[in-house]
């Protein structure tokens, strides 16, 4: 049987983690693709080369136990990671472009834990252990039972495993408050049997924890009280299983929470919850996180007949979907039918928007009006299912055999280095001041000039 550790302390509790005056929250990888998921970080100065066997620009190279896909955080000189491991799955992850829908067939007894380390030398500070027993869900061969990034804003970090609860700690490792939500049903919505684990990660923002939980039935979209965990509001949502990780944009002064989806994409109110928009259609295993830029929302998805590009205006309200013979309307400024990403999340650039899909190609659209720039295969790759990211003018994409390749941010495409890490890899990386973080199917690597 399943057996979770909670400890909750008294409402208001002021952690006490110190949150430094100059540290810049904007400039700290705080959540799944850093901050308001942006995938950007400039003035990085990362290297241009690296070689994990001679330790070439390698500033640290350790083993991470059990599996899991969650990308690095980072907030300051903390790191933070998280990982499930097991008693018997030895099966690892399944790199590549199939179809098999089934599920790992594994029972085992699971320890799902959170790592924090000293990004600079890979020390670990602290580590606790979250829950443990058998996962509520079985995994996808590409998956894992920690595939969630968790949320830090200096003061807590919060950690999402499913079905098998969200957790918030303080920065010294203490936990804070946790919250059941039963089993969380991550499965295909057409063969209910297969099982693929949660993989929404939470975000923080305004004192906020946001969780997006699109599940077989009871889908949701909530905010919580990150010192207390309780409920501040939350609204149902009638939607398909997905893996999506919300967002935060801004118009006319409010804040307004981004949400992914195939039946039910929209806007809700960040302090109230109160639906602001919505529109349906797209792929219907919805993936992607939104990005934002410009006043505008990027949307993409891809599985069944539907692979749209959608550009949101940031002033959407009431219902938007577009007709079958539309490409835009009052809100929607611009769409692609067909050619979003099933796994990736885009990112926007100097007015360039970046999609990368499965096989490797690279699409560039001018971000205002959806006008492709142009269509590329990045490398011999055969697949990808990490997110590209940029530094300083250059986007980072790994390929799932651990390949990874800089390409030049611009409307022409050029190659302009091909690095390994010598394992397979799909999980987005991490990029903080001189240095870049590449999570392996067993490490975890840093890589800066040396």
């Amino acid at each position: 049987m399943k057996s979770t550790y909670f400890l909750i302390l008294v409402a208001g509790l002021i952690s006490s983690a110190n949150f430094s005056d100059d540290v810049n929250p904007e400039r700290q990888w705080s959540q799944y693709r850093g901050y308001l998921s942006s995938g950007i970080l400039d003035e990085a100065n990362l290297p241009d080369s690296w070689d994990l066997k001679t330790g070439e620009n390698v500033q640290w190279n350790i083993e991470i136990p059990g599996l899991g896909l969650s990308s690095p955080v980072i907030w300051d000189d903390k790191l933070f990671i998280t990982t499930a491991i097991s008693q018997n799955d030895k099966e690892g992850l399944k790199e590549g472009i199939y179809g098999d829908i089934g599920s790992v067939n594994d029972e085992s007894v699971h320890d799902w834990k959170i790592y924090c380390m000293n990004k600079n030398s890979g020390e670990i500070i602290w580590e606790q252990l979250s829950c443990s027993g058998i996962p509520e869900q079985k995994r996808h061969p590409k998956s894992t039972h920690a595939n969630s990034s968790v949320a830090t804003d200096g003061n807590y970090i919060v950690a999402f495993f499913g079905s098998e609860g969200l957790y918030c700690y303080d920065m010294d490792g203490n936990l804070i408050w946790s919250k059941d939500f039963g089993v969380l049903r991550s499965v295909f919505f057409r063969v209910e049997s297969a099982e693929w684990e949660f993989a929404s990660s939470p975000i923080i923002y305004e004192n906020k924890v946001i969780v997006q939980c699109d599940v077989m039935e009871n889908s949701f979209v909530a905010a919580y009280d990150v010192k207390t965990g309780e409920e501040i509001w939350k609204q149902e949502r009638d939607e398909y299983p997905g893996w999506c990780t919300p967002n935060i944009y801004e118009s006319g002064g409010k804040k307004i929470v981004a949400i992914n989806g195939y039946k039910h994409r929209g806007g809700y109110d960040l302090e109230t919850g109160e639906e602001i928009w919505r529109m349906s259609g797209g792929g219907d295993i919805q993936i992607p996180t939104p990005i934002i830029g410009d006043d505008l929302i990027y949307f993409n998805s891809a599985h069944g007949p539907q692979s749209p590009i959608l550009a949101i205006s940031n002033l959407a309200k009431g219902d938007v979907t577009l007709n079958d013979d539309q490409t835009s309307n009052d809100f929607v400024k611009w769409s692609v039918p067909r050619g979003g990403s099933y796994m990736q999340t885009m990112v926007l650039y100097d007015g360039l928007l970046y999609n990368l899909n499965w096989n490797g190609q690279l699409d560039c659209y001018d971000a205002s009006s959806g006008v492709q720039v142009y269509k590329e295969k990045i490398g011999r790759a055969k697949s990808f299912t990490a997110s590209p990211i940029i530094a300083d003018g250059k986007l980072y994409a790994v390929g799932d055999e651990g390949e990874v390749y800089t390409v030049d941010c611009g409307k022409e495409f050029k190659i302009l280095y091909e690095n390994k890490v010598d394992d397979i890899c799909m999980v987005t990386p991490a990029i903080t001041e001189g240095t870049i973080f590449f999570r392996t199917q067993s490490r975890l690597i840093a890589v800066s000039k040396q």
